[in-house]
């Protein structure tokens, strides 16, 4: 009987060499990287914006009413959600679609980056988007109230609009998590049956 020697692996650690077709193709991913960055200056933006805001609502703290202020806060909020929204979309975004961020064991490391996939990151920025379509609901249901005096400017088929499509976003989001959890049911049959 014969040994033949076997294909010695790569060490740990050390990358495996890619033809030169492969190597354009998965270092084209870099090219997100603008994307990204472009990303970071938007946030700069909001959070000049939420200044903005904040110095408005701290100016006129005296002069609105209680609504007013109500909306100036629900607009605050607005600003954050958003954020955390672009926070996701970096963070998330760099460490599945373009390199890995190699953040373990730092302190300050997001819980939810930890098991961060496309299917995982797809949920949590549906979730936020409900979250942010929220906001935006609840601030209209505020200003609604003027609805019959006319001092408002939305009106009753743009307030019917915003709910469907509000609606349509939750409606969204719970087939993207059914179909998540098919395929993950699937993918765990398939690992059960292979080991069998």
């Amino acid at each position: 009987m014969s040994m033949t020697p076997e294909t010695p692996l790569p060490p740990k650690g050390k990358g495996i060499e890619l033809r030169p077709i492969p190597m354009l193709i998965f270092g084209s991913r870099w090219l997100q990287l603008p994307l990204y960055v472009g990303l970071i200056v938007a946030q700069g933006v909001y959070v000049v914006l939420f200044l903005k805001e904040l110095w408005h609502l701290f100016a006129h703290s005296f002069d609105f009413s209680e609504q007013q202020i109500m909306l100036a806060v629900l607009g605050l909020i607005d600003v954050v959600m958003i954020s955390n929204l672009l926070v996701m979309v970096i963070v998330g975004g760099y460490e599945t679609f373009v390199s890995r961020l190699n953040l373990q064991g730092h302190p300050d490391e997001p819980e939810w980056l930890s098991h961060v996939n496309a299917s995982v990151l797809k949920i949590k920025l549906a979730m936020a988007i409900i979250g942010i379509s929220s906001i935006h609901l609840l601030r209209t249901f505020i200003e609604a109230g003027g609805l019959a005096s006319g001092k408002t400017g939305y009106t009753e088929t743009g307030v019917m609009w915003q709910t469907i499509i509000h609606t349509i976003f939750i409606l969204s989001a719970i087939g993207i998590a059914f179909v998540d959890r098919l395929s993950n049911i699937a993918s765990e049959e398939a690992k059960h049956s292979a080991s069998h």
